[in-house]
């Protein structure tokens, strides 16, 4: 007899609670094998054009933010099981392409299409996580989900590294991890129907409200199902977290070209950034034990540490630890943004929608960073400044640990003493 997960509401038999994780083992990955090797790609195809480079690492991304709003949308359907099975078809069957393709046209329609299968599949791999636990329950697996996409980041990097050896076809291998929730997805049949279609029997209630009060006795605004002022500010704080750690992917590169340091160390930051938000995620229910309220603070001060290390001293440990201090940082709170945007919504059929609004945040920061930083840097005639851009996010974070501190009994920062009692 398959053991019983418990979730606050009707328990998940175990394959179907590892079938549901599994969707996470393919969520970070879109971009993973192309960006390293674009000096090997320039090689293989050099009469490619700079822009047709930049479209194979920028097109995934871009695409990734419209489909995870429709997939949001299709998650108020009564075919989510569909949906997610036709995302998996179609992110294995790009994985399956790149093996074959000859030219770079080929690579970013399939660059494009795996953008598509990772976004339509991206809000299912926490809504589903929302649909069947409640509670602290819920907030415990939002922290496995992180801890699940962001270790299998990790490994996939370094799995690149030693597939790039050979052919440059073999990276895109790592793509393939997509069969293992594609044949695990015929255990999702045992996700409760009650819980799938929970929204149903509430909606019409949902809808028809214009306000509420909050448990702190506060009047909410209600629009179309949702506590829009909870939905804007758990959006604003996520894109805001994303922005400030995600400039060590796209700067700390140059400065370890900068110092002549050997490139296989910007390779190894970047990957101890993803592993403590691995480490914190799965540690996250002891985490706020010891936290507690001040949880999103705390995680505010440690990416702020990181960030500082990165601008203010320039050696192989302060990178090091700085990457660590950030993901160890961003893992706190990324997970419980997470569990938030599930309790942002009046309509409990809009849970899906409402994580895709916070999802497509995350990618709409990774992909207007690099142009931010760059407009302020010109704004501020900072070109000739070394690590401005760590300098700029540790300002920032500095203001959001203010903010923090200020609004730290509001719903973006409070943290349910459930939780943790």
């Amino acid at each position: 007899m398959s053991r019983l997960i418990t979730t606050g509401k009707t328990p998940l038999t175990a394959t179907t609670w590892i079938a549901i994780l599994s969707l996470s083992l393919v969520v970070n990955l879109p971009g993973l094998a192309v960006t390293p090797m674009l000096g090997t790609l320039a090689k293989v195809f050099p009469h490619t054009t700079q822009i047709e480079k930049q479209l194979l690492t920028i097109m995934p991304n871009l695409l990734i933010i419209p489909f995870v709003l429709l997939s949001g949308k299709l998650s108020l359907t009564k075919h989510k099981i569909a949906t997610v099975v036709g995302a998996l078809i179609i992110f294995t069957a790009s994985a399956v392409a790149y093996l074959f393709a000859t030219t770079m046209t080929a690579l970013i329609i399939f660059s494009s299409t795996l953008g598509i299968g990772a976004g339509l599949l991206i809000p299912f791999s926490t809504g589903l996580l929302a649909d069947t636990f409640t509670g602290r329950y819920r907030m415990q697996q939002m922290g496995l989900q992180s801890g699940v996409s962001n270790i299998t980041l990790v490994l996939g990097t370094y799995a690149v590294g030693w597939l790039a050896i050979g052919s440059w076809h073999l990276p895109f291998v790592v793509y393939l991890v997509g069969l293992i929730p594609l044949l695990l997805s015929i255990k999702l049949k045992g996700i409760p129907k009650a819980d799938l279609d929970e929204a149903s029997t509430s909606a019409g209630t949902a809808k028809a409200a214009t306000a509420a009060v909050s448990p702190a006795g506060v009047k909410e605004k209600i629009v179309k199902g949702f506590y829009i002022n909870r939905l804007i500010s758990i959006i604003g704080l996520y894109f805001f977290i994303s922005f400030a750690t995600i400039c060590i992917s796209y700067y700390c590169p140059f400065l370890v070209e900068k110092e002549d340091w050997s490139p296989s160390l910007a390779g190894a930051i970047t990957a101890l950034y993803f592993f403590f938000i691995f480490v914190t995620g799965v540690s996250l229910p002891w985490l706020v034990k010891f936290f507690k309220k001040t949880t999103f603070l705390a995680g505010g001060f440690i990416m702020l540490g990181g960030l500082a290390l990165f601008a203010l001293i320039h050696s192989p440990w302060s990178f090091c630890v700085g990457a660590s201090l950030c993901g160890f940082g961003y893992g706190m709170c990324q997970p419980m943004i997470y569990d938030k945007a599930s309790r942002a919504v009046a309509d409990p059929s809009k849970s899906t929608l409402s994580l895709a609004f916070v999802l497509a945040a995350n990618y709409l920061a990774i992909v207007l960073t690099p142009f931010i930083i760059d407009l302020l840097r010109g704004a501020f005639n900072a070109g000739h400044v070394t690590g401005f851009a760590f300098y700029l996010c540790a300002g920032c974070t500095a203001i959001y640990c203010l903010v923090a501190l200020w609004k730290r009994k509001s719903f973006a920062f409070d943290v349910d003493e459930s939780y943790y009692s």
